[in-house]
Order: structure tokens, then sequence, then C-alpha cells
């Protein structure tokens, strides 16, 4: 049987390595980990925007960032909101191979919903937005390797 100090090594790896679940086996032994507030290792610092940049501030805790205002030459000012990824993974656009892809381009979203799943360590974590709205562009491919805080979407509100 594993010991406690064990069971403590591998939930401070967790944290510090911002793991949501671990499972592991070793002969008979199992031991499945799971952070029940794993939201929270997802969290960005705030950063003050660049002097002379409109923005709104993201939701307290969350993952979303507002791009600058983006100017069409006849529409008016619209601010995109992008979706970042919360961690190093690799980005998958759907449940499995065969099944369609979480979402498509003028596709609307809510608040809550699975837009994709980020692989890391073996472990599949599906992304759900923050923001409702319509998808307006998808910035990574299938399967494409991604750092943590990096635009994998942008959603116009």
């Amino acid at each position: 049987m594993l010991d406690i100090e064990k069971i403590r090594d591998l939930v401070e790896m967790m944290v510090k390595n911002d793991l949501v679940e671990i499972s592991l086996r070793d002969g008979e032994e199992e031991v499945n980990l799971r952070r029940p507030n794993a939201a929270s290792a997802f969290s960005t610092p705030d950063a003050a925007p660049p002097a002379g940049l409109t923005t709104l501030p993201p939701p307290a805790g969350s993952r979303l960032a507002p791009l600058p205002n983006v100017a069409a030459s006849n529409s008016p000012a619209v601010e995109l909101i992008e979706i970042k990824s919360p961690m190093v993974g690799t980005f998958y656009s759907a449940p499995d191979p065969e099944s369609p892809p979480y979402l498509r381009v003028g596709q609307a979203l809510h608040v809550g919903m699975v837009v994709c799943i980020v692989e890391a360590m073996k472990v599949f974590n599906e992304i759900k937005s923050e923001v409702a709205g319509t998808l307006e562009r998808i910035l990574v491919s299938n399967a494409q390797a991604v750092e943590f805080g990096q635009p994998l979407f942008q959603v116009r509100p």
C-alpha cells in the first residue's frame, strides 16, 4: 500500500504542474487523484494593458482576454474575445477521431459549452467556454501542440 508521504508527493507534483487528475497503477495498487478546485489553477494573473490600448477587463478568474478594437472598413468597431489554452498539451477539436468537431466558425457558443479538449500527460481535459457569443475564428489545428495561454479561438460576444 502507498504510504501517505508518497501520496503527498503526488499531490504536490499535481499542484506544481497544474495537473487536474492523475492515475497510477503499480501491480495490484491503483491511485486516482483529482483536484477539486482545478479551475483556480488555470486562472491567469491580470496584466495591465499597454498604454493607448482600450480593452474590457476579463471576468475574475477567467481564461479569457479581450482583444483590442478591430475596425473593418464599413462596419463599427468590434471586440473579439480570445479563449486561451489553460495548459500545455495537445489540442483536439473533437471528442474522438470519428466525431464531428465541437465548434464550427459562425456557431453560437454559450457559457459552460465544451469547445475542445487539451490532452496533457495522457489526461484529456475538456475546455469549456466562459463567454457567450459567436465563434469568429479557430486559431489552431486539430492535434496541434499548444502552450499555456495560447489563443485557441476568437469569439464575438
